[in-house]
């Protein structure tokens, strides 16, 4: 059995639903796993792997995900990482891989981190949920964008079968490794 740490950083619940399904998938194959806000993350020692996801708000992650990366590079590197990012972009089938998405792609150029894997997936769009600042802001995106403006929409963008092909790569990221 391996311990899996799944630290994330979410504004409105979506980004630690992710991760609470893969944690539904990694404990049926023998892992245990704790799924933490990036801002109560524990020590990294013990654990067999890290995942960390993170959201998108108003085209970039939070400073705070690299703050973090910055003060725990070295525990970082010393385990199987991986990370993820959630956003609306990632809608798009054109951005929606690590190569293709212009946030994955500008959180790996500006970290010095190199998680083993990534993962991008589709966030959801609750319009009515959002404060009124970020309701205008993600409506005039998607009027850039091509995407839903009404402010009735709910939508939700996530692949779920590809959630569980990315917490099956964590699984085997954190198999155990001879000694």
């Amino acid at each position: 059995m391996s311990r899996i740490l799944i630290l994330y950083f979410s504004v409105y619940g979506h980004t630690r639903r992710i991760c609470e399904t893969m944690r539904s998938e990694l404990v049926p194959l023998g892992h245990a796993v704790d799924v933490v806000p990036l801002a109560e993350a524990p020590p990294l020692e013990g654990y067999d792997a890290v995942v960390i996801g993170a959201s998108i708000r108003n085209g970039k992650h939070n400073p705070a995900v690299f703050e973090y990366v910055r003060r725990n590079l070295a525990a970082l590197e010393a385990v199987p990482s991986a990370f993820f990012s959630v956003s609306l972009v990632a809608r798009k089938p054109a951005k929606n891989t690590p190569e293709t998405n212009p946030y994955m792609k500008a959180f790996v150029a500006r970290t010095p981190w190199k998680p083993k894997l990534l993962g991008v997936f589709g966030g959801d769009l609750d319009y009515q949920r959002y404060r009124t600042s970020d309701r205008y802001i993600i409506r005039f995106i998607m009027t850039l964008t091509r995407g839903p403006t009404d402010p009735n929409t709910k939508a939700e963008y996530t692949d779920w079968a590809k959630v569980s092909e990315f917490a099956r790569n964590v699984a085997a990221l954190a198999a155990p490794r001879p000694a």
